[in-house]
């Protein structure tokens, strides 16, 4: 019979996160930051996917070293007419993902203006996240280190938006959602960075859901 001590569960938080960005064009993912969510909710890429209306609303977990965080994230409808509604979701929210689209630069512009609101409106001390996302429709580098396919989608410079969020003060990253690359990481750095004080206990059940709020 062992006499080992049985490891305590880790402590579990939940934090509101919203997503804001302008919604794609074209038959590219109709919305950027929700085929990024997908990818993060259920690692799932879906090319054709109707665009949200309104919100939707999805749980994840991620597990931290030390607790573990349970997103409820709201998934916020990029089309113009649905903008009145964002103050609705990212109100009490602890963080936020602005995600723009790489290859279009008046997505960064609109990007832009969705993290002044937040600056000027969202709760004090919101962790906010800059995403380019569409990564894999852009250059990457060879094994000589030269820039291969793709080059010319690029409409925003990394070294631009890197720049602008750290102005900002705001975690940036750049994501594709198609292939999932550094979409986790996304979420574990946003669950790191948000302060001991602004975490709170769980909330409901631990399922994964998906809810559509019109």
């Amino acid at each position: 019979m062992s006499d080992g001590a049985t490891p305590l569960p880790k402590p579990s938080s939940s934090v509101k996160l919203v997503l804001l960005g302008e919604a794609a064009v074209g038959k590219a993912p109709n919305m950027t930051q929700s085929s990024l969510v997908m990818r993060f909710v259920n690692n799932d890429f879906q090319d054709n996917k109707e665009p949200t209306i309104g919100a939707a609303f999805l749980t994840q977990k991620c597990t931290l070293p030390t607790r573990t965080i349970k997103f409820e994230i709201w998934d916020t409808a990029g089309q113009e007419r649905f903008a009145s509604l964002a103050p609705m979701y990212y109100r009490n929210a602890q963080a936020a993902l602005v995600v723009y689209d790489i290859t279009k630069p008046a997505s960064l512009i609109k990007a832009q203006h969705w993290v002044a609101e937040l600056q000027r409106q969202a709760s004090p001390g919101i962790v906010i996240a800059l995403v380019g996302n569409k990564l894999d429709l852009v250059a990457s580098a060879g094994s000589d280190g030269e820039e291969v396919e793709g080059e010319d989608a690029r409409g925003v410079p990394a070294a631009q938006a890197r720049s602008y969020a750290e102005e900002e003060g705001l975690l940036f990253f750049e994501t594709s959602a198609k292939t999932g690359e550094r979409v986790a990481e996304v979420f574990t750095a946003i669950a790191g960075a948000i302060p001991e004080t602004q975490l709170k206990g769980p909330r409901g059940g631990q399922r994964v859901e998906e809810r559509r709020v019109e």
